[in-house]
């Protein structure tokens, strides 16, 4: 009998210990609430540290510990301390960011869909603490902690465009080429990518040898910025390199109406308009250049080929002839050891039955080419 009693004294005294552990943990989840309410109120980082405090000696116990209300405040009060404590005079045994993924770890998933606001709060809290330290990391160059910052925000779903593009800018420099190309694609596909997103993203392709994907996306540039000069040019200089001349003539006139003065573009106008067979304006934007550079080789050879072309056609066109003389005799002078000219004065002599000069150019030829 006197066991029997002594069973039931211990079995009463534990259930009263726990009772008294569920009221004490009852009263603490209370005042943390109570805190983070006046936090929320006030702005206050010592109701935060209140909160955390009173949350602390509920995490004491597994059982108290694991229950979702509970981790639910806790992820508000490390997500806000994450947030808001930037100098972190809060002390904490891990950073509260890290604190704030480890909480959300305890929450089910189907517990979440109970908490809807809460939970948002939370993520809202973490995508901005992550953008604080992300920027912190760029600006001591760290830039794969800083990726992996917005990364992580890019994984909250935070609706923020311009955590993509730094996401974008910084794969790019980390190296990371094809995760680049996927968040510049991702700023495209939002329709509100800006002249530089798109010039950008051009030479991430030109760098990863994609010629057909940088002209797409310069082209594209284009339509939706068609007066923006950097983009029109980049994209003339991308279609002469992959000698796409053709495409070069109906866009050359607004290039020149931007940089009228441009010996280098006029040049490239006069040349796309020769290889397209427009020889009249051909001609026009080499004497063009030749008004702002008389000593340009290119033009005067350029301008000496198109007419002995038409003096080799009909010998009686004097005026070919004379022009022809002209403008490679003065592409000669400029460069007089280059070859082009050279060879084209030699045709222009033989057709001109000069002989004297002829046998000139073609000694001075041999010596070159021997």
């Amino acid at each position: 009998m006197k066991n029997k009693n002594n069973f039931i004294i211990s079995s009463i005294s534990v259930l009263l210990a726990l009772s008294a552990n569920s009221a004490f943990a009852q009263s603490n989840y209370k005042e943390a609430s109570n805190a983070f309410a006046l936090y929320t109120q006030t702005g206050a980082i010592k109701n935060l540290e209140n909160a955390k405090k009173q949350l602390d000696n509920i995490y004491k116990t597994a059982k108290d510990s694991s229950k979702t209300r509970v981790n639910v405040l806790r992820a508000m009060v490390m997500s806000s301390i994450a947030y808001a404590d930037s100098a972190r005079t809060i002390k904490t045994d891990k950073d509260p960011i890290d604190l704030t993924y480890q909480t959300l770890g305890r929450i089910r998933e189907k517990d979440r869909e109970g908490y809807p606001g809460e939970i948002s709060y939370v993520k809202q809290n973490l995508a901005a603490a992550l953008i604080k330290r992300a920027n912190k990391s760029l600006q001591g160059q760290k830039y794969d902690a800083a990726y992996n910052d917005f990364l992580k925000v890019d994984e909250l779903n935070a609706k923020n465009e311009d955590v993509t593009y730094n996401l974008a800018v910084l794969a790019n420099k980390a190296g990371k080429s094809e995760d680049a190309v996927k968040f510049y694609k991702k700023i495209i596909e939002s329709g509100n990518a800006t002249e530089q997103q798109y010039l950008e993203f051009a030479a991430l392709y030109d760098k990863l040898g994609e010629s057909q994907l940088n002209l797409t996306t310069l082209e594209n540039a284009r339509t939706k910025y068609g007066e923006n000069k950097e983009i029109l040019f980049q994209l003339i200089q991308e279609y002469a390199s992959v000698k796409a001349y053709d495409a070069i003539v109906p866009i050359a006139d607004q290039a020149i109406k931007m940089e009228p003065d441009n010996v280098e573009l006029n040049y490239l106008a006069g040349y796309a308009n020769e290889n397209a067979n427009n020889i009249p304006a051909a001609k026009a934007f080499y004497e063009k250049v030749l008004e702002l550079d008389p000593n340009n080789y290119e033009s005067n050879l350029a301008l000496g080929l198109i007419y002995l072309k038409d003096f080799l056609s009909d010998t009686e066109n004097h005026e070919a002839q004379y022009n022809a003389q002209n403008f490679l005799l003065k592409a000669n002078e400029i460069k007089p050891y280059e070859i082009n000219a050279l060879k084209s004065l030699a045709m222009f002599y033989e057709k001109a039955d000069d002989a004297e000069q002829l046998d000139r150019v073609n000694l001075l030829l041999n010596q070159l080419t021997n």
